[in-house]
């Protein structure tokens, strides 16, 4: 059968007037319309093809809406069910809510509140499916892929990396704090020959020099106070896999030339030891800080950071690949809600403005925390923007200049001040609420009037 690419909505009444009159209504909201006189109707299209959204009065004769509810959400469990009824109590709402409702209508209901009932459901509808096509996307990248992205920058990163992992090279790893380094040397290790081998990982910053060396080269017994047994060391732990040393420009200059040796000679010599042993181990260093300075200003050899430098890959910071944002966002989004076993079915469209809209100096591992606490946070079931932290919405957003003629009425200013905002926020109400001192609601009650103005204006005009 053939699906239509507009949303669909499947109207359930026995009463064929309201369907008529409802069908009206929304096709000319641009949805493609269902009609159903009766429950079992309309699950038997509900197990033919896609339905969106279930709009279905209560009290039919057939099947009432409860059970068609619970009929239609075993059958299709993502569709969303609003229920209409001239019989509401809180109890039938709450039972309702309770077996998987979205929303709850009486009759009389006007004709704008079941659009905008309608139009939420369908939003989450859309999220749902984009959400599931980011997922997809994620999973058919294959190839042993870990890192995620799909922007151009990251794309042509990835080729750099799958092209230089085939090599036995050193690689040098250049970026920000926050962007991934460490993610990415495990992305070059898992395409690299040495992937059958676990990648041995040492941060540079982590311990003071006599201890880092015994770590890193190993130490015979009795080298120094407290070494009751022989320790190999991570080089040789890395023995035929690959050693990922992270802030390299952290390491003491001490220790510096020991590293250059191994590098050079291919063997390391245990503290205490006297004799060297062979090492085949393929060396992944990586900074966030420019190691040129450091060779300029005598803290980091030359001769090391040639050694290291055979292949420098620059990692991209987050501001530079925003259109991954969504792909990250869903990641960990997903991960946290597993781990704090909570149901979220997404982040909404809005949130995700005001996540493009951040500099994300703190790079991925901000956005990670960030998402992490949404998800603690979140009472709903999706994240939404006051579930972000507000240091999000407190980012200066470059302005630019408004011109307003003399004599202009305040009415007026506000408009076009508020209109200029929400472009430079990109629709972003809450932001320029914020932007502007004002609260949302003011925000929604110079919209409303302005709406409310131009409505009387189309008549006057005979629009």
């Amino acid at each position: 059968m053939k699906e239509h690419l507009s949303p669909t909505l499947l109207i359930v009444d026995d009463e064929e007037s309201n369907l008529e009159s409802l069908e009206r209504v929304f096709a000319k909201e641009g949805y493609h319309v269902l009609l159903a006189g009766g429950g079992k109707d309309a699950l038997e299209m509900a197990r033919k093809r896609r339905i969106d959204v279930v709009l279905t009065d209560l009290m039919m004769p057939d099947m009432d809406g409860l059970d068609l509810l619970r009929s239609v959400k075993t059958v299709s469990p993502e569709t969303e069910v609003i229920l209409m009824t001239a019989y509401g109590t809180v109890q039938r709402a709450v039972e309702a809510m309770k077996e998987g409702a979205y929303d709850f209508v009486t009759k009389p209901f006007k004709k704008i509140q079941i659009i905008k009932g309608v139009r939420r459901a369908m939003e989450k509808q859309v999220l749902l499916l984009e959400n599931r096509n980011l997922r997809s996307l994620l999973e058919t990248t294959g190839d042993k892929r870990i890192i995620i992205g799909n922007s151009f920058v990251i794309r042509s990163l990835l080729d750099m990396l799958k092209q230089v992992a085939s090599s036995e090279a050193n690689v040098l790893l250049i970026g920000e704090s926050g962007t991934g380094k460490e993610l990415f040397a495990r992305q070059l290790h898992q395409w690299s020959q040495r992937a059958d081998r676990a990648l041995v990982p040492f941060n540079c910053a982590a311990l003071p020099r006599d201890l880092a060396e015994a770590e890193l080269f190993g130490h015979e017994r009795g080298a120094f106070t407290g070494a009751h047994k022989e320790r190999p060391g991570l080089f040789r732990e890395a023995a035929l896999s690959t050693l990922f040393l992270d802030e390299v420009a952290e390491i003491d200059i001490s220790l510096q030339g020991k590293l250059l040796r191994v590098l050079q000679e291919g063997e390391v010599r245990p503290v205490g030891g006297s004799r060297a042993i062979n090492v085949d181990v393929r060396v992944v260093a990586a900074s966030k800080a420019d190691l040129e300075t450091a060779v300029e200003e005598g803290r980091f050899r030359d001769d090391l950071y040639y050694r290291l430098n055979v292949i420098t890959i620059r990692i991209p910071p987050l501001r530079d690949r925003k259109e991954d944002i969504p792909l990250l966002a869903d990641f960990f989004l997903r991960k946290y809600a597993k781990k704090n076993n909570r149901q979220i079915a997404g982040i909404s469209r809005r949130t995700l403005t005001v996540l493009g809209s951040y500099h994300w100096p703190g790079n991925v591992r901000e956005l990670e925390n960030v998402i992490e606490r949404a998800v603690v946070l979140s009472k709903g079931p999706m994240i939404e923007e006051e579930d972000l932290p507000p240091v999000l919405f407190d980012e200066v957003v470059e302005s630019g200049s408004l011109t307003l003629p003399m004599g202009i009425s305040m009415a007026e200013i506000e408009k076009r001040v508020l209109g200029e905002t929400l472009k430079m926020t990109k629709n972003n109400k809450k932001m320029a609420a914020h932007l502007l001192g004002i609260s949302l609601r003011t925000v929604y009650r110079i919209l409303e009037r302005q709406q409310a103005e131009d409505e009387a204006l189309d008549k006057e005009n005979g629009a």
